[in-house]
């Protein structure tokens, strides 16, 4: 399958690559295929790519890169949605916000993007735990963990996504899941 990106051009993915988010994101409903795209040419981010929408990409990150003591706990209608009995099977990110000034760049801790990895789903979940942001500062928070493990890239710093694509000179390599 061909995906025409604003951000990455045209793109070669395969159907098992693709995230179907039955009830779409917050704000895009009706947007329903995503792609997570692992550029090599950013370290630190990964990109949750619209295959629907050219134009919506978002930045996204493990919440456990800034968030050490970040605990998902999903309602029973969120695993059911995703197709899991628990958590285990499931992997969390995060969408940043990246304003004009990226010190002040901020996470999504409040509702992640769950991904069942075996069954290719995803959803955008509202956790239940008020202690958690909707708009989170970070950049403190990376560029600690960039100074802790330099010269290592911060996506080297979390365990194996195995949902990513990763993109080489735009399209699709054949080490694609990482």
């Amino acid at each position: 399958m061909v995906v025409n990106t604003t951000r990455f051009g045209t793109i070669d993915i395969s159907e098992e690559d693709i995230l179907t988010f039955t009830e779409g994101l917050l704000g895009f409903n009706d947007l329903e295929k995503f792609v997570l795209l692992d550029d090599p040419n950013d370290e630190i981010f990964a990109w949750l790519q619209s295959c629907d929408e050219p134009s919506i990409a978002f930045p996204v990150l493990e919440p456990e890169l800034f968030e050490e003591n970040f605990k998902l706990r999903l309602t029973k209608s969120d695993l059911q949605s995703l197709k899991s009995e628990d958590s285990a099977q499931l992997r969390s990110f995060c969408i940043i916000t990246i304003p004009e000034d990226p010190a002040r760049m901020t996470a999504n801790l409040k509702a992640p993007v769950v991904v069942n990895v075996s069954q290719r789903l995803a959803r955008q979940c509202v956790l239940q735990d008020n202690k958690l942001e909707i708009r989170e500062p970070i950049f403190s928070k990376l560029q600690q963990r960039v100074v802790q493990h330099n010269p290592e890239a911060i996506k080297s710093q979390v365990s194996d996504w195995g949902v990513a694509v990763r993109l080489k000179d735009g399209k699709r390599t054949p080490e694609a899941e990482m």
